[in-house]
């Protein structure tokens, strides 16, 4: 029995072991199979519970933002990874950074690492888009405006006080391009506002992105 023909047909996302165990129901031993699926490459375990189709199978194997998304949930993906997505920043991103309403935390996969970090609703359900990135996969993730307030948030050590110096985080620490800063729609940002935690911090970051 291989992997890839009983898991045909499920799409191409993570997969429980609640979910393998029911295609495998009627095998004597399923655990003992699962384990010989893992050791083949056929399957992956991205934590406990939650596996991925492996190198050894025929399957598609789901892309990281949306590894990300299954293994911590509810969450979507943020921060630098979000940044990058949308061409804010240059540099690539080789650990993928999401917001979660669990606490923080970090896994070490075979595919990856993949980090979370808290935020409180209201605010965590503002600015996430649900993005295709291919035919058959689609991720959550934050808007360029949630990326941003996201990473002032969540950065320690960042108090904005002055136009200019959210200038120098934006164009010279984060090296955003001041042309796509000018994209960014402010009145979202301000719709946030109330809910928001560094709310001097946001309102600064408003005043800037007005000022371009």
């Amino acid at each position: 029995m291989y992997f890839d023909k009983i898991a045909k047909g499920l799409g191409e996302v993570p997969l429980t072991r609640q979910l393998i165990l029911e295609l495998i129901k009627d095998y004597k031993r399923p655990n003992d199979k699962i384990s010989e699926w893992v050791k083949s490459g056929e399957l992956i375990i991205l934590r406990r519970g939650l596996y991925s189709p492996g190198p050894k199978s025929d399957l598609p194997i789901p892309e990281p933002f949306l590894i990300a998304n299954h293994l911590c949930g509810p969450s979507y993906v943020s921060l630098e990874s979000a940044l990058s997505y949308w061409g804010l920043i240059p540099e690539r991103v080789y650990e993928i950074t999401s917001v979660t309403l669990k606490s923080k935390k970090t896994f070490n996969t075979p595919v990856g690492k993949f980090s979370y970090q808290f935020l409180p609703t209201p605010y965590y359900s503002f600015g996430i888009v649900s993005v295709p990135i291919n035919p058959t996969q689609t991720i959550l993730i934050a808007s360029l405006e949630k990326a941003i307030c996201d990473k002032l948030i969540l950065t320690s050590g960042i108090n904005l006080r002055s136009v200019k110096q959210t200038k120098d985080l934006l164009i010279e620490d984060l090296r955003i391009d001041e042309n796509l800063l000018k994209q960014i729609d402010v009145k979202i940002i301000r719709s946030w506002l109330k809910d928001a935690s560094k709310k001097n911090s946001i309102e600064m970051l408003i005043k800037t992105l007005n000022d371009l």
